[in-house]
């Protein structure tokens, strides 16, 4: 809470305290035996009093309204309700309503005050989110460390991190090595170890050893740049059932004020009972109609629900992509680095009868030595011994088909079936789904490695989670072979897959399934790669594996996931449809309420006690509940 609202807190309070011990004295006849008959009047200047340190505030904003041209709000209701309240005083025939008066004005004050502290505690999680901006960056020169702007850091500048210090600008480890706090990107309680190579983002904690980085972006490009500016974007894009709210209030506050005009000329004007009891019912139906509890509490739960998901490394980009969140019942993934991890690895190594398993993987790691593909790396890194160069010579790469290396003096083979059949050695199938290595040396066939790509930890879970959580399909697209994805798809419990597709067939693949959708039901793509930016586009809700995807598909996204754990996608739409059950549930019970309340003042039984309850106390109610949007459970 800062200085403004401790002073208006502490305001609120003491008018509190007050107002209470002016009731005491008037209920108790003290101020009757110490003015008589004059003591009606004395309550009015002690109650006005309290009402002028309450609300002296919400006058001067129904007033500054009125003089834009823009009176009809929640100021102009509460200030022409209360004083309409005072003005009681003068008509001796009813009862003074001068405590209604400004304890609609104290409890109004109260509302407002919830209101603050419920916005604020919900923006905690976007300012603990901005936090991760760093201040400075480390620059050595002349050999001390030298604190600059991060915007001063060119790409390939070297910065140096010390343990305690957030990382600035993303880059790659040169020296030195440590543990990376990454929390407050990916919701991730386990510290990443980094050495010399390592990937490293912006806005992660080193822990523990100073590391030296060489920038590959300059700052405004940043992980942690593109983040804040993702959260601090999200309040723009507004749901459609928030913006139907805020067009609501436009409307409905000048219409309620007409008819609580109406409900207090018209009556009388016919000869239907006092000016007084019309009057007052006038006054009470406005602070009933008060529309505080939809206009703060819908927005309040759209903010609470992005502001939660952001504690997880959920980073969703409006409530409007939240509101469609919550609506998905199909999800389609691209294969790679989004359901697999996107790296090659040995799966297998099938030696023939008497062979060595470690003499064929050996031999390929001999001949792959030179080359800077995936693959050849998979096979380099399978293999545990030291690679010597000088026993290696005559390599060539037949392009497509593989390698041919002198190897001690032998010829080895390393390629697929097509490698094998042109220099006439045997080889034979294997039943194992992936990239099938033969490996041939001297023309003798030695065996084969079986290299796939390997499935994310948490795939599996992530497609379970989605079918639990009531989406009725999940369809993975790759550009893949089809006994490949086939394989993928079967391991997962995928309902759909479509393989061998090009960028352009996996947009017209979503077309199809966009085409296919029924009633409300809302479509998701969740990609990573750079290609994928264009389905990101077209689905309804683009969602991107964030943290080693490529800047497109973030910008193309609507939801980014920090981590690049797929089982977020499940959390991300229980967040959204719980969202939604509390929104749906505020505008419910706000307006049914206020309905019922309304109809009572009008008929006259609603008296300005329940008229508080009716406003301040439904936008408490409602406010509580939108706060329910902000705990999420891991």
């Amino acid at each position: 809470m800062n200085k403004k609202q401790r002073r208006w807190r502490d305001r609120i309070v003491a008018a509190i305290v007050i107002f209470f011990a002016i009731m005491a004295l008037e209920k108790t006849g003290a101020l009757e035996a110490v003015f008589s008959e004059a003591a009606v009047y004395a309550a009015f200047a002690l109650y006005f009093a309290v009402f002028l340190l309450a609300g002296h505030d919400v006058l001067l904003k129904a007033w500054r309204n009125i003089r834009r041209g823009d009176p009809f709000d929640e100021a102009f209701l509460m200030t022409v309700a209360t004083i309409g309240a005072f003005a009681t005083i003068f008509f001796p025939e009813t009862e003074p309503q001068s405590a209604e008066g400004c304890a609609v004005m104290l409890f109004y004050q109260v509302g407002e005050l919830f209101q603050s502290y419920a916005v604020g505690k919900s923006r905690k999680s976007i300012a603990d989110m901005m936090d991760i901006a760093p201040d400075y960056a480390n620059i050595e020169r002349d050999g001390e460390l030298v604190e600059v702007d991060p915007d001063e850091i060119a790409v390939g500048d070297v910065i140096v991190v010390k343990p305690g210090e957030r990382v600035p600008i993303d880059g790659v480890v040169t020296q030195g090595a440590s543990q990376l706090d990454t929390a407050a990107l990916t919701g991730e309680s386990v510290p990443r170890h980094v050495e010399p190579g390592a990937d490293v983002i912006s806005g992660c904690i080193n822990m523990t050893g100073i590391l030296r980085i060489r920038t590959t972006k300059p700052f405004g490009e940043s992980t942690v740049s593109r983040i804040l500016e993702l959260v601090e974007n999200a309040s723009e894009k507004k749901a459609k059932t928030e913006n139907f709210i805020t067009r609501f209030a436009r409307v409905y506050t000048p219409v309620v004020t007409i008819a609580a005009v109406v409900l207090a000329i018209v009556p009388p004007l016919l000869g239907w009972g006092p000016w007084t009891d019309w009057v007052l019912r006038g006054l009470t139906f406005l602070v009933v109609s008060c529309p505080c509890a939809l206009v703060i509490s819908v927005p309040l739960s759209f903010f609470g629900g992005i502001g939660g998901a952001s504690k997880l490394g959920i980073l969703v980009k409006g409530s409007n992509y939240l509101e469609l969140l919550s609506k998905v019942d199909t999800v389609v993934f691209d294969k790679t680095g989004t359901l697999t991890n996107g790296t090659f690895n040995v799966v297998a190594v099938h030696p023939e009868a008497g062979v060595d398993p470690d003499y064929v993987l050996s031999n390929a790691a001999y001949a792959e030595a030179m080359s800077d593909h995936p693959i050849a790396i998979s096979i380099k890194q399978a293999y545990a011994g030291e690679i010597d160069q000088a026993r290696i010579k005559d390599v060539k790469e037949e392009s497509g088909h593989g390698v041919e290396a002198t190897v001690d003096e032998r010829v080895v083979l390393v390629g697929n079936d097509k490698l094998m059949a042109e220099h006439g050695s045997s080889w034979h199938e294997c039943d194992l789904t992936g990239t099938i290595l033969h490996v041939a040396v001297d023309g003798v066939y030695a065996g084969h490695i079986v290299i796939a790509d390997v499935v994310k930890e948490d795939a599996a879970d992530a497609i379970r989670d989605l079918h639990a959580a009531g989406v009725k399909k999940c369809v993975m697209l790759t550009g893949d072979r089809r006994d490949v994805a086939e394989a993928v798809a079967e391991k997962l419990g995928l309902d759909e897959v479509h393989a061998q597709l090009l960028p352009e067939d996996k947009v017209n693949a979503v077309e199809g399934l966009l085409a296919h959708q029924h009633g409300d039901g809302k479509l998701a793509f969740v990609g990573d790669g750079i290609n994928d930016a264009p389905v990101l586009m077209r689905a309804d809700v683009g969602i991107a594996m964030g943290a080693m995807g490529s800047d497109a598909a973030i910008e193309a996204a609507d939801v980014v996931l920090m981590d690049d754990k797929p089982s977020k996608i499940a959390q991300a739409m229980r967040i959204a449809r719980k969202t939604m059950r509390i929104v749906w549930q505020n505008i419910i019970f706000a307006i049914g309420i206020k309905v019922l309340i309304l109809v009572l003042a009008a008929v006259g039984v609603a008296n300005m006690w329940l008229a508080v309850f009716g406003d301040v106390g439904v936008a408490i109610i409602a406010i509580l509940n939108a706060m329910r949007a902000m705990r999420i459970d891991e």
